[in-house]
């Protein structure tokens, strides 16, 4: 699953032969292109979802360049915006990077430079518009969090959960662990009548030793030596709702035999109780990996199993759905602690790479730790200095290319060059030693 390609840009350019050249260049490139004579007209069809970039000259008679990125930032801060200059303008083009623009050109510029830049912004205008999509996605929903996506597995088990839901037969949730088996039994018991009564999940291969039936079925004041006051266990508590076992293929046998009959008769028999109680209960059973092998092994008895498998519902892992793993990580990401800078991390194209290409044999569970590892900048994170050192290397880039460009056109004449680019003979110097240039090495002969 890749980011969808972006092809608008917004062109806004008083002059009409540079504008009408312009654009027609780049339609050739396969991009569509909205022209522009005033910046005023443009603004009243850009919004904060613009599915592409902005490209504006600087020098504009009614708002200008600066004043329109202004606008821009206050519609939508991550909306790229590429400001055409002349070369006197470097230095308010350079002012206008760090109050937000994208990038610059200055004229007379080869269109393969803008080009480049273009395809940069589109793909980060691209990776933010999805980044939205995502979020508004995971918080509309509605789902449990394992359950959201669009592919075909979780669709066809969604479409299960919501036949069945209603329905009154215990179900058996096979999957690996980590899918979200406990989600998919709150998602049936929210889907019918139920859902107004207890929910009680029961992991099974946590229950205590020695405290197993009591925990599960309950006992009666002085039932045994401490047994100081009646105790109410898990079936009991489900009594309307539903009961989940999770893991049921780790519940000592004696206790299996014992969950048969609450089963069969839905009854419970706490210990030291003269008579078994009536309980109205949906048993929800999960088991984690080869059910076959716990059968054969012994660890789940057979007549349990048969009985508890009326339906089956299996949870595919995260390698069988791939196209939701984006989805799943933004829901996740949303819920996640973040940095005290309190910004919002951004899936990038190498994150999502990571997303998809890793095998997640954690599952979902896996995923939530790369969340929050992700969310807390520990992993695959910019953080905002290396932001901004990518703001100063591309002025520096910039800068370097104006001084290269304006010295081999004038010959290495450093005068010429001065009064061009209007900058006093020292912070020429300094800027040409910064960037290693040397006004001999463009002189002709």
């Amino acid at each position: 699953m890749e980011f969808p390609r972006l092809e608008t840009v917004a062109l806004i350019e008083d002059d009409d032969d540079f504008r009408s050249a312009l654009a027609e260049r780049m339609e050739l490139e396969g991009l569509t292109v909205r022209a522009y004579r005033k910046a005023e007209t443009a603004l009243t069809d850009i919004d904060a979802d613009f599915p592409g970039v902005v490209v504006t000259d600087l020098r504009m008679p009614g708002l200008d360049g600066r004043q329109t990125l202004s606008r821009l930032q206050a519609l939508d801060p991550a909306l790229p915006v590429i400001l055409i200059t002349g070369h006197g303008d470097v230095a308010e083009a350079v002012a206008a990077m760090r109050g937000g623009a994208y990038d610059f050109v200055a004229k007379p510029f080869a269109f393969e430079r803008l080009s480049e830049s273009l395809t940069r912004a589109l793909e980060k205008r691209a990776l933010v518009l999805d980044n939205r999509r995502l979020t508004a996605l995971s918080s509309e929903a509605g789902l449990e969090l394992p359950l959201l996506g669009d592919s075909p597995a979780i669709r066809s088990l969604r479409a299960t959960i919501a036949q069945i839901a209603d329905a009154r037969m215990d179900v058996l949730i096979e999957g690996e662990t980590g899918v979200g088996k406990e989600a998919v039994a709150r998602a049936l018991h929210n889907g019918g009548r139920r859902r107004p009564h207890p929910f009680v999940a029961v992991n099974c291969g946590a229950l205590p030793d020695g405290l197993i039936e009591s925990e599960l079925f309950g006992h009666e004041l002085g039932a045994f030596a401490g047994a100081l006051r009646r105790r109410v266990g898990h079936v009991e508590r489900a009594h309307n709702g539903s009961l989940f076992l999770d893991a049921v293929e780790t519940m000592p046998t004696a206790a299996q035999v014992k969950m048969l009959r609450v089963l069969e008769e839905r009854e419970v028999h706490p210990i030291g109780a003269s008579e078994p109680r009536a309980v109205d209960i949906r048993v929800l059973a999960s088991a984690t990996g080869d059910l076959d092998h716990a059968l054969s092994d012994g660890q789940l008895r057979e007549d349990l199993y048969y009985r508890l498998n009326v339906v089956r519902l299996r949870v595919p892992p995260l390698r069988e759905r791939r196209d939701d793993i984006p989805l799943l990580f933004a829901s996740l990401l949303a819920r996640a602690p973040i940095k005290a800078d309190g910004e919002t991390p951004i899936i990038t194209d190498d994150v999502r790479s990571r997303l998809l290409e890793h095998a997640w044999p954690g599952n979902i569970r896996e995923l939530s730790h790369f969340a929050q590892r992700f969310a807390l900048g520990l992993e695959g994170r910019e953080t905002a200095g290396e932001q901004e050192r990518g703001l100063v290397d591309r002025v520096a880039q910039f800068e370097k290319r104006i001084l290269k460009d304006t010295l081999e056109a004038l010959g290495g004449n450093v005068n010429d060059a001065i009064l061009q680019l209007k900058l006093p003979r020292k912070t020429l110097y300094d800027k040409l030693k910064r960037h290693n240039l040397k006004p001999g090495d463009f002189r002709n002969g």
